[in-house]
């Protein structure tokens, strides 16, 4: 690890290593060095977030995705990317936990999303474990090539801000590592979170509803990071899905309502939470704090 100061004082080409453990995409690399000094950790965090979503395309995501193991495979590293082999061995340290059959068929999802869509399933392995991540991919094998380049650049920049605050040494502490819109589904029938669901982030663009996110809750019935931190939303409309009948199918009940979509629109960078009260005959749902 290193302190803020010290990435600002790196020659160059030294700094680019370093950043490149962060993310692959030389775009994102040379205006990270050309933005230096960075007055603050905060300041690095916001403009890591700016330069990904408003200054890269998508040749610049798809080369960033080349900079990841496929997931439970962490072996695919070892060759090109030496150094970053540990830090995504502790991303997907919960691999260790699945069985044979789960690995088995996240290896074959693996395998079709890359025939679909050219470029390894990338998603944010942190605290997710594998049957989490293979209900994800199973969901976002239905995406077109359209939409899901940019469901996985949004999975890439968590990446790159975990890989961040591995890199800066206080980065957590000085920085807000908050998302802009957060979520938590409860399940008042039997009183506790509802784990296990998952709930997509949709944006209206040019007349129609596209994705942007998809995450699944954890066991506190939380999604904390629908959007990486250092990165707002755009004032508009969008919508949160909440994939309810198979949140009730893995419960084992009956549910009446197979989703529930919840529009709502953003104004400003106050931060922004979309809670689901369900139960199998009825929710509710208000603005969050």
């Amino acid at each position: 690890m290193m302190t803020l100061d010290e990435l600002n004082q790196l020659h160059e080409a030294e700094a680019y290593s370093n950043l490149e453990q962060c993310c692959v995409s030389r775009t994102w690399i040379a205006k990270m060095l050309n933005s230096r000094p960075f007055s603050s950790e905060q300041e690095l965090l916001t403009k890591a977030a700016s330069i990904w979503y408003k200054e890269c395309n998508i040749d610049d995501f798809k080369e960033a995705f080349t900079g990841h193991p496929k997931i439970g495979d962490v072996e695919s590293l070892k060759k090109k990317f030496e150094r970053t082999k540990s830090w995504a061995g502790d991303e997907q340290s919960k691999m260790s936990e699945a069985d044979d059959d789960v690995i088995r068929e996240l290896a074959e999802v693996n395998a079709h999303y890359e025939e679909k869509f050219g470029y390894i399933f990338i998603v944010s392995a942190s605290g997710k474990t594998a049957g989490e991540m293979l209900a994800i991919g199973k969901t976002r094998l239905q995406h077109n090539e359209e939409d899901e380049v940019f469901v996985a650049m949004n999975e890439q920049h968590k990446i790159t801000v975990i890989r961040l605050a591995k890199l800066i040494t206080g980065l957590t502490e000085s920085a807000d590592m908050s998302s802009h819109l957060t979520t938590h589904a409860l399940d008042t029938s039997v009183g506790i979170p509802a784990g296990g669901m998952l709930i997509a982030l949709k944006g209206f663009h040019h007349g129609e509803w596209k994705p942007m996110s998809l995450g699944i809750t954890n066991s506190d019935g939380r999604i904390p990071d629908v959007i990486a931190p250092g990165k707002k939303l755009e004032p508009g409309a969008y919508k949160m899905v909440f994939n309810t009948e198979q949140y009730f199918n893995n419960t084992g009940q009956q549910g009446f309502y197979p989703e529930v979509a919840i529009e709502f629109k953003v104004a400003d960078d106050s931060h922004y939470h979309i809670p689901l009260l369900i139960n199998p005959f009825g929710y509710t749902t208000y603005r969050g704090s």
